[in-house]
């Protein structure tokens, strides 16, 4: 049991070290991290679609605090989670062999650089629900 609590510890760590987690006021807000390292340059920091590669887009960038209100005030979770999954294809986004994140949110089924067994799949996950988290909090009212 020891060793269980000690590599969630260093996963936790790692988490924190290896993808620049912000760290505000002692909070860490891992949907935010991810949204800055693979959103902000097409969907902008405040997820209007005015990163600083949206004018270059032969495609526009939709506004993601737009999403409740266009699907009737419900945040659209199972379609949000299904696009940066890769299930649900965007032309902007490339496609499922090759996403603009590359590997960010595939899981191989076996971890990479790592020297502790972990279940890829359900990291992978974890980061793809913390994203759809800050999503959601990016929803105009």
């Amino acid at each position: 049991m020891k060793h269980v609590k000690n590599r969630a510890l260093i996963l936790a760590m790692l988490m924190t070290v290896c993808t620049g987690v912000t760290l505000a006021a002692g909070k860490v807000d891992i949907g935010k991290n991810e949204y800055e390292s693979n959103c902000v340059a097409c969907h902008g920091v405040t997820g209007k679609g005015n990163g600083p590669v949206a004018e270059i887009l032969k495609v526009a960038v939709p506004d993601l605090t737009e999403m409740s209100r266009k699907n009737g005030g419900v945040f659209p979770f199972a379609r949000v989670f299904e696009s940066i999954d890769g299930r649900q294809q965007f032309q902007a986004h490339g496609t499922r062999d090759m996403p603009i994140w590359g590997t960010t949110y595939k899981s191989s089924g076996s971890p990479e650089h790592d020297d502790y067994p972990y279940n890829a799949e359900s990291f992978v996950r974890s980061r793809i629900l913390a994203l759809i988290d800050y999503l959601h909090r990016l929803q105009a009212k």
